[in-house]
C-alpha cells in the first residue's frame, strides 16, 4: 500500500494546527497546559505566545509543521516499502 504524501501532510497539519490552536485558548483561559505550550510552542515557533493572537500564529505554524512532517513520513514510508 502506498501513502499519498500530500494527503497525509494535510491531515497531520490540520490535526496539529487545530490542536495547538485549541490548547492555546484553553491555556489562555484556564492556565491548563501552560508549561507544555511554553516549553514546546514558545521555544520552537518564533512569535508564538499563549494569547488569542498567538493561537492563530500557532495554527499556522502547526499546520506547516504537520504538513511537512506528514509528507516526509509518507515519502519515507513509500521509499522503504518499495
Amino acid at each position: 500500500m502506498r501513502l499519498k504524501p500530500a494527503a497525509l501532510g494535510i491531515a497531520l497539519g490540520t490535526v496539529w494546527g487545530v490542536s495547538l490552536f485549541i490548547t492555546t485558548w484553553i491555556s489562555f483561559h484556564t492556565g491548563y497546559g501552560r508549561l507544555f505550550l511554553q516549553t514546546l510552542g514558545e521555544s520552537i515557533y518564533p512569535g508564538y505566545s499563549i494569547t488569542p493572537g498567538g493561537s492563530f500564529i500557532g495554527l499556522l505554524y502547526g499546520f506547516a509543521d504537520g504538513l511537512i512532517s506528514g509528507s516526509l513520513i509518507a515519502w519515507i514510508y513509500n521509499k522503504a516499502s518499495g
